[in-house]
C-alpha cells in the first residue's frame, strides 16, 4: 500500500547525503511526462463514452416517444434507468479495476457497451429500449471509475490535479458535441443510427485501448516497470517503458509492488457511508442532479417554448458543453497552484515550527505529513463554483419562463455558466477523494458516481412532472434553494473531515 507521503515524493528519487553510497530509491513511476499524456488521453477519450451515450440521445426523445408510441415521460425514465445504472454499475467495476488490473476490467466494460448499442439499434418497442439503456451503461459508466484508478497510479498530489482536469475535459466532450451529433444523426438517418455510430465507435476505439494503454495497476505493474503475469493485462508494447526519459534501474533499485487485495465491492458504498467522505459527496451529488434535471429538460422545453427542431436543440446544446470544457481545464490548473502553494506554506511554517521546538528533520516532515491541511488546498473554491450555478440556474428558469419576452440566447448562455460551473466543483472534489484514498482511487470514483447518479435519476425522474405543476421558474428557483442548503456539507467537510480521518487512521494503527 502506497501512503500519500511516497505519492508526496518527486518523481525523481535521489538517495539522502548520509547515504550517498547506497541504492536510491525506486521512481514513483517511470512514465515521463510524455508518455502520462498519452495514458491521459487514453483514459480520457474511454471515458467519453459514459457521456455519448447519455447526451447524444437527448434531442432524439421526442422523435423516440412518437417513433415507439410511447409519452416522453416515459421515454425520459430511460434516462434515469441509466443514470441508475450509471451509478450502481462502478461500484463493482471500479474495485475490479483495483484488484485486477485496468485493462482487464477496461475489455470487460467496452464488451458490454457494444453488446448493449448493436441491441439498441435493433429495438422495436419501449421494454427492450429500457433494459437494454440500463446494460448500455452498465458498460459505458465505468470508464470513469478506472481512468481514476489510472491517473492516481500514474501521478502525484502535485500533478494530479492539472491531470485529471484534462480526464474531466475528455469526459465532458460528449456535453458539447455529443448532442450535435445525435440531432444531426436522428435528423437524417433516423434515432437508430445513433446507435450504431456508438457500436463503430465503441469498436474501434477498444482495438486501439488494447494496443495502447499499458497496465498501471501499481499492485501489478509497482511504478511501471515490472511485466504483469497475466496474460490479460499484459502490454503488447512493454517496449514503450523502456522509452521513458526518466533515469531508472530495475535491478539496482528494484520497486516495490503495492499490496494486494480482494475484490471489495462493497468498499465503494464504506467510502460514500464514512462521516469523513460523505459531506462533500452528498454535496456533489445534489449540484450533479440539478445540473443533470436542466440539461434533461432542455429538449422539451426548447422544442415547446422556442419551436426548434432535433438539429437546432442540439446545437442549443454546445454552449452547456463548451462551458464544461472551458471550465474544468481551468480548475484543473488552478488546483495544482493552489495545491503548491499550500504545501509551500505549510512546510515552511511546519520547518520553523519544529526549529524552535528543538524537532528532527524526519520528525517534521512525519508531522508535516500527518497535518497537511488537504481540505485547505483543495476545497477553497466550492463556495464560489456552488454561488456562480445558483445565478445561472435561477437565470435559465426565469428566461424560459417568460420565452415569449427573452430571447433564446439567455437561457443558452446561462447553460455555459452551469456547465463550466458544474464540472468544475466535480474535478475539484474528485481529486480531493483520489487524495484522501490513493489505495481505493476507483473505488473512491465509484462511490461518488454512485451518489450522484443515483441523485440524478430521481431529479430527472420528476423534473417535468415539477417543471408542468409550478412552471419553470419556480422548479428552478427550488433546485437552488436545495443547493443553497447542500453547502453545508463543504462547510463539515474542511471543518472535521481532518480531524476524523487523523482519528480512523489512528485507530486502524491501534487495532492494526
Amino acid at each position: 500500500m502506497f501512503s500519500s507521503h511516497q505519492e508526496d515524493q518527486p518523481e525523481r528519487s535521489t538517495s539522502d547525503s548520509t547515504q550517498a553510497s547506497t541504492t536510491p530509491e525506486p521512481l514513483y513511476t517511470i512514465f515521463d511526462k510524455r508518455q502520462k499524456w498519452l495514458i491521459i488521453l487514453i483514459v480520457s477519450f474511454a471515458a467519453t463514452f459514459s457521456g455519448f451515450a447519455s447526451n447524444i440521445y437527448f434531442p432524439a426523445l421526442p422523435t423516440i416517444a412518437d417513433d415507439l408510441k410511447v409519452s416522453l415521460e416515459l421515454v425520459n425514465l430511460t434516462v434515469t434507468s441509466y443514470l441508475i445504472f450509471q451509478g450502481i454499475a462502478p461500484s463493482f467495476w471500479g474495485p475490479l479495476s483495483d484488484v485486477r488490473g485496468r485493462r482487464i476490467a477496461y475489455t470487460c466494460t467496452f464488451v458490454v457497451f457494444i453488446g448493449a448499442c448493436i441491441g439498441l439499434a435493433e429495438t422495436k418497442n419501449y421494454a427492450t429500449l429500457i433494459v437494454l439503456r440500463c446494460l448500455q451503461s452498465a458498460g459505458s459508466a465505468s470508464t470513469i471509475a478506472i481512468g481514476s484508478g489510472v491517473i492516481s497510479d500514474i501521478t502525484t498530489r502535485d500533478d494530479r490535479g492539472g491531470f485529471m482536469g484534462i480526464f474531466q475535459a475528455g469526459l465532458l466532450v460528449p456535453v458539447a458535441v455529443g448532442p450535435v451529433i445525435g440531432g444531426g444523426i436522428a435528423g437524417s438517418l433516423g434515432w437508430r443510427a445513433i446507435f450504431w455510430f456508438l457500436t463503430i465507435y465503441g469498436g474501434i476505439f477498444l482495438v486501439s485501448l488494447l494496443v495502447l494503454l499499458p497496465e498501471t495497476l501499481r499492485s501489478l505493474v509497482a511504478n511501471g516497470s515490472l511485466k504483469p503475469s497475466n496474460p490479460l493485462t499484459k502490454f503488447p508494447l512493454n517496449a514503450y517503458q523502456k522509452t521513458t526519459k526518466l533515469k531508472w534501474d530495475h535491478e539496482a533499485s528494484p520497486p516495490e509492488l503495492a499490496a494486494r487485495k480482494n475484490i471489495d465491492i462493497l468498499g465503494p458504498f464504506r467510502i460514500l457511508s464514512s462521516k469523513f467522505a460523505a459531506p462533500i459527496i452528498i454535496f456533489l451529488a445534489i449540484y450533479y442532479a440539478v445540473w443533470q434535471m436542466s440539461i434533461t429538460a432542455m429538449s422539451s422545453l426548447f422544442k415547446t417554448r422556442y419551436g426548434l427542431s432535433e438539429t437546432q436543440i442540439g446545437l442549443t446544446f454546445i454552449a452547456n458543453g463548451v462551458g464544461s470544457m472551458v471550465g474544468t481545464l481551468v480548475t484543473g490548473k488552478i488546483l495544482d497552484m493552489d495545491y503548491r502553494r499550500v504545501k509551500a506554506n505549510f512546510e515552511s511554517h511546519s520547518s520553523a515550527v519544529g526549529v524552535e521546538a528543538g524537532s528532527s528533520s524526519s520528525d517534521v516532515s512525519f508531522n508535516q505529513e500527518e497535518d497537511f491541511p488537504i481540505e485547505k488546498a483543495r476545497l477553497r473554491l466550492v463556495p464560489v463554483f456552488s454561488f456562480l450555478q445558483c445565478l445561472s440556474l435561477i437565470l435559465f428558469g426565469w428566461s424560459i419562463q417568460y420565452s415569449h419576452r427573452v430571447h433564446i440566447a439567455v437561457p443558452i448562455i446561462s447553460t455555459f455558466i452551469t456547465g463550466w460551473t458544474a464540472v468544475s466543483t466535480q474535478s475539484v472534489i474528485m481529486t480531493y477523494l483520489v487524495d484522501i484514498f490513493p489505495d481505493q482511487s476507483a473505488a473512491a470514483s465509484a462511490s461518488l458516481n454512485l451518489a450522484r447518479c443515483l441523485f440524478a435519476a430521481g431529479g430527472t425522474s420528476f423534473v417535468m412532472p415539477m417543471i408542468n405543476g409550478i412552471g419553470v421558474g419556480l422548479s428552478f428557483t427550488v433546485c437552488v434553494i436545495v443547493q443553497a442548503v447542500a453547502l453545508i456539507g463543504p462547510l463539515v467537510q474542511w471543518k472535521f473531515a481532518g480531524g476524523w480521518r487523523k482519528e480512523a487512521e489512528q485507530k486502524s494503527t491501534i487495532d492494526g
